[in-house]
Parts: structure tokens; sequence; C-alpha cells
């Protein structure tokens, strides 16, 4: 029996860390199934899902958390199977004029709505012509049966011209 153990990684970033980190999961048998994983401001950041036979579990865990005489710090929880209804996912996109608050503000509007964030990227880049820091958000949302994708559309509108950004919601295409 395998168990599947969900981990964040986080160090100085330097060539070879995620080489040893498939290193230390390869040799006690584990299987690297996803990951996301990012250079944020001088810094290696990621989040990877493994699994391991269920009898090896202790003996990755300490060999993840040696990892940090190298310097990357490994925090390691088992994962739980679940079993989610179906229900209708979304693509929602952000653009506009960077400024402190657009996160925490659609998150509220998501939570409210009981909408459940699956998957979030967010970046800033200079305006092609203008030069000014433009905030990018890509998100994967699951709607729970209480909401409708209108409704969802409906309530980012209503903060959108507040924040200054466009928001485009979609039925997501990757039903991964």
């Amino acid at each position: 029996m395998n168990v599947s153990l969900v981990m964040t990684v986080i160090g100085a970033d330097r060539p070879g860390l995620v080489g040893r980190l498939a290193a230390v999961v390869a040799a006690q048998g584990g299987n690297w199934l996803e990951s996301r994983m990012a250079h944020l401001a001088g810094q290696f950041a990621g989040i990877l899902r493994i699994e391991v036979p269920a009898d090896q579990k202790q003996q990755i865990v300490a060999a993840l958390h040696a990892l940090a005489t190298d310097g990357l710090v490994v925090n390691v929880h088992e994962g739980r199977p679940t079993t989610v209804p179906a229900q209708t996912l979304v693509a929602v996109a952000v653009v506009g004029h960077d400024c402190p608050g657009i996160v925490r503000e659609i998150s509220q509007v998501l939570a409210q709505q009981q909408v459940n964030v699956e998957e979030l990227t967010t970046h800033t880049e200079s305006a092609p012509m203008s030069g000014e820091t433009l905030f990018h958000a890509q998100a994967r949302v699951q709607l729970p049966p209480t909401c409708t994708l209108p409704q969802l559309r409906q309530s980012l509108e209503e903060i959108a011209a507040d924040l200054m950004v466009d928001i485009t919601v979609v039925p997501d295409q990757d039903r991964r």
C-alpha cells in the first residue's frame, strides 16, 4: 500500500536543489507525482506531491527533513484521499494596474460564494507602453452547487471597477 505525501520546500535558490530533492525521493522508493516550483525573490519555493510505500514513510520523511543541512526546509504532510462530488470548474483571469488588496478582495468574493480555489498563480510585469506595473492572476476554481457561473461572474464584476482590473470568468477547459 502506498501513501501520498504533500510537502512544501523553501531555501536560498541555487542550481541543483530540484535534483537533490528528486534524488532523496527516488532513493527512498518514492514516486514524484506533481509539483509547482518557482524562484521568488532569491528563494526556491515549491509544493509537491509524492507517493511512497507506506512502510517507507518514516524513512523518507526523515531523509527529506535532513535536507535542512543543504539549506532546504521541507514540511511534509500526509495526503488524504478525497471524494469530491462533481462540481463546475471555472477559470478566472485578472489583469490590471497593480495595487495592494487585489488578491484579498477577489478571494473574499470567492469565499462568500463558497467557491474553492484549486490553483492560483499571480505575477506582475511592466506594461508595454507606459511601463506601469500590471498585475496578472490566473485561478482555477470549483463552484459549489449553490453558485452558478453567471452568479460568480456578476459578483466579481461588481468589484472589478473599484480594483481597476479586468476579470474574465469562463468554464475551465482543462479538466485534469
